[in-house]
């Protein structure tokens, strides 16, 4: 099997944004890795506008309408995972994240996600949101995520400064996701069928 593509997707387009300093950590955790190779996607390179296709993603990629929709599915289709790199809003994740994931649907279901938040406690309900989404997406997410707490993982809520823990803890995700991203490619592919 060829090597997975992996987008480690930044959640946050806001001025002065944590999430900048958090998903460069998760590359460069992931670097080297084996089965997989992960790359940036910062929405703030997708500005999309709010959800303005006329058609629901579910009725099929083909009905895109906008030119930016179709930008974004050519980008997502090439990748067998993600890492969500979220912040919590509001006890939820972050509405730019959620618009982009509402535009496309095929080019999301059968791959796997991770999880990265940050927050005051952790983000940990940013991520619980995401999880109810990526299940409607029929997107297998990983059990092990990463929680950054804005008090103990950063320094007057600004200079990242990681627990040394979330290290070994990011590697079992990145096993858990690269083991889902095998095993959903053969799916897509049609060499192993879905569970009827």
């Amino acid at each position: 099997m060829s090597v997975l593509k992996i987008a480690v997707i930044l959640g946050s387009t806001r001025p002065g944004r944590n999430g900048a300093v958090v998903a460069d950590w998760v590359l460069t955790q992931a670097a080297g890795r084996a089965a997989a190779t992960y790359e940036l996607v910062d929405l703030a390179d997708y500005p999309l506008p709010h959800l303005d296709e006329p058609v629901s993603a579910k009725a099929g990629s083909g009905l895109y309408s906008k030119d930016h929709t179709k930008a974004w599915a050519t980008k997502i289709a090439g990748y067998d995972g993600f890492v969500f790199v979220s912040p919590e809003y509001n006890h939820s994740t972050s509405g730019v994240l959620k618009n982009a994931i509402d535009f496309l649907y095929d080019e999301w279901t059968n791959k796997a996600a991770g999880f990265v938040s940050y927050g005051g406690v952790g983000g940990a309900r940013a991520i619980e949101h995401l999880r109810g989404v990526m299940s409607e997406l029929q997107v297998a997410h990983v059990q092990q995520q990463l929680s950054f707490s804005l008090f103990s993982d950063f320094e007057n809520f600004a200079d990242f400064k990681p627990a040394d823990m979330h290290t070994g803890a990011a590697q079992l995700l990145f096993d858990q996701l690269e083991g889902w991203a095998g095993a959903l490619r053969l799916v897509r592919e049609g060499t192993l069928a879905p569970a009827a």
